[in-house]
C-alpha cells in the first residue's frame, strides 16, 4: 500500500527498535549499536534528521537516562510496547501483527526496520537495512529455527521495501546476487564508530592494563562468542604461536550461540595460561581495552561490515583481519588481511605484527585516519536520504 504524506505537517518516520538492548549482554552489541547510534544522531543532529518526525518502537524497558544527546532536536521520541520483545517471539508477534496497527495509528509515511525485517502488513512505504545475509552464507552457524525466519523474513521485507539499505558495497552486491534485487534499489550506507574510540593517554592506559592485571604483550579479539567469528580458527592459530611468544590472547565478548566447542578447544591445545575470556565488556569500556592491547585480531569468516576491526584502527592498534567479505573495504591498507580459514596463514599475520615494530608504527599512523570518515552523523544523514527519495518518489 502507498500512502502519500500530507504538506501540512512534518514526515512521520517509524523506526523498528525492538533489537536495541540495554541488558549488559552479546545483545547490546552488533545491531543494537547500529540502532542506537543511528537513533542519537537523528535526535541529536538537526541536519541528520532533517524535518521529519521520528518514532521509535521499543520494548517496554525503559529507556536510560542519558542515552539520548543532551542537546536533541526534540524530533524523536519512544513509543514503548507492553510486549516483552527482548525474547524473539513475541518481538516478532509485534513486528508482524502489531506493528502494523502501531504505523497505521500513528498515521506514519514510512517505516524503518533497521535490522533485516520489516512489518510487511505495515501501511505506507518502507526502508530496510540488511546487514548480512550470513544466515545464507553460512546457514549451520544459527539454529535453524533462526535461520528459517531470518531467510523468510529478509527476501520478503527486500521485496516489501520501497529502498534497501546495505551496511557496504559488499552486502549490496549479497543482496542483489543472493536475494535477486535489482542494483538499483540498493543503497550503501557504511557503520560508522563513536568518537570515543580513539588513542588514549598513556598514563590511562596504564592504570587499566594494571587494573586488569595485563601482560606486557596482548592480543586482542572483541565479538560475540559465535561459530561465524572463526574463534575456534583463532585458537588453532595461536597454538601455533603460543610457544614463541609471551602475549597472552584476551577475547572479550558475550557468549552468543554454539559457542561449547571454542571454549572446549582451549583446553584441548593446552591454552589455559595464556588465553583469556573476559566476557561482555560495556561499550564505554572497550577503547581502553583497543587502547591496551599490542595488536587486535578479527577472523570472522564472514562480515556485512565488522565495527570491531574499525573501532580497533580508530583507537590506532595494529590490527590483523581475514580477507574476503566487507573487510578490505572497510580497513583498507591500514590492517592486514590474511585467509581467516588457514591457522598458519593466520599465525604468521600476528607473528609478522608481534616480530616488526615498524609495520606496527605504520598501521598504527594509518588507522585512525582510515576510520575518521566513519562518523554516525554521516551514517544518519545518508539513511535520511533515503527516507527523503523514499517519501518524494514513488518506490522503485
Amino acid at each position: 500500500m502507498t500512502a502519500r504524506r500530507p504538506t501540512a505537517r512534518p514526515a512521520r518516520i517509524g523506526i523498528d527498535a525492538h533489537l536495541l538492548s540495554f541488558a549488559g549482554s552479546y545483545r547490546q552489541a552488533g545491531v543494537s549499536r547500529y540502532i542506537a547510534e543511528l537513533l542519537r544522531a537523528l535526535a541529536g543532529d538537526a541536519d541528520a534528521a532533517g524535518d521529519h518526525d521520528y518514532l521509535a518502537f521499543v520494548g517496554p524497558e525503559p529507556v536510560p537516562p542519558g542515552f539520548l544527546p543532551a542537546s536533541t532536536t526534540g524530533r524523536l521520541r519512544f513509543v514503548h510496547s507492553r510486549l516483552p520483545t527482548a525474547r524473539p517471539l513475541e518481538r516478532i508477534a509485534w513486528e508482524q501483527a502489531l506493528g502494523p496497527v502501531a504505523a497505521l495509528r500513528a498515521r506514519l509515511d514510512l517505516i524503518h526496520g533497521p535490522v533485516n525485517a520489516l512489518p510487511l502488513a505495515a501501511p505506507g512505504r518502507g526502508v530496510v537495512t540488511i546487514h548480512d545475509l550470513a544466515f545464507l552464507a553460512h546457514p549451520r552457524a544459527l539454529g535453524a529455527a533462526r535461520r528459517r525466519y531470518l531467510t523468510l523474513l529478509t527476501a520478503l521485507s527486500a521485496r516489501r521495501a520501497a529502498r534497501i539499505i546495505a551496511v557496504s558495497a559488499f552486502t549490496r552486491d549479497e543482496v542483489v546476487r543472493r536475494l535477486r534485487v535489482p542494483a538499483r534499489k540498493v543503497a550503501v550506507v557504511h557503520n560508522a564508530v563513536d568518537p570515543a574510540f580513539a588513542p588514549l593517554p598513556a598514563a590511562e592506559i596504564a592504570r587499566f592494563r594494571a587494573e586488569q592485571r595485563l601482560p606486557e604483550r596482548v592480543i586482542l579479539c572483541v565479538g560475540t562468542l559465535e561459530p561465524r567469528k572463526n574463534l575456534v580458527g583463532l585458537l588453532d592459530a595461536f597454538a601455533r604461536l603460543a610457544p614463541r611468544t609471551d602475549a597472552e590472547l584476551v577475547v572479550v565478548g558475550g557468549q552468543g550461540w554454539l559457542y561449547d566447542a571454542a571454549l572446549a578447544r582451549v583446553a584441548t591445545l593446552g591454552l589455559t595460561g595464556s588465553v583469556r575470556f573476559a566476557g561482555f565488556v560495556p561499550d564505554a569500556d572497550l577503547p581502553r581495552w583497543y587502547n591496551a592491547a599490542t595488536l587486535f585480531v578479527y577472523p570472522s569468516l564472514y562480515e556485512g561490515f565488522g565495527l570491531p576491526p574499525l573501532e580497533a584502527l580508530a583507537c590506532g592498534v595494529p590490527t590483523v583481519t581475514g580477507a574476503g567479505t566487507a573487510m578490505a573495504e572497510i580497513v583498507g591498507d591500514a590492517a592486514l588481511l590474511t585467509d581467516p580459514r588457514d591457522p598458519a596463514a593466520l599465525a604468521a599475520a600476528l607473528a609478522r605484527l608481534l616480530d616488526d615494530p615498524a609495520l606496527r608504527a605504520t598501521l598504527r599512523e594509518r588507522g585512525p585516519r582510515q576510520a575518521a570518515p566513519f562518523t554516525w552523523a554521516r551514517t544518519a544523514a545518508a539513511t535520511r536520504a533515503v527516507y527523503d527519495e523514499v517519501l518524494t518518489h514513488r518506490p522503485r
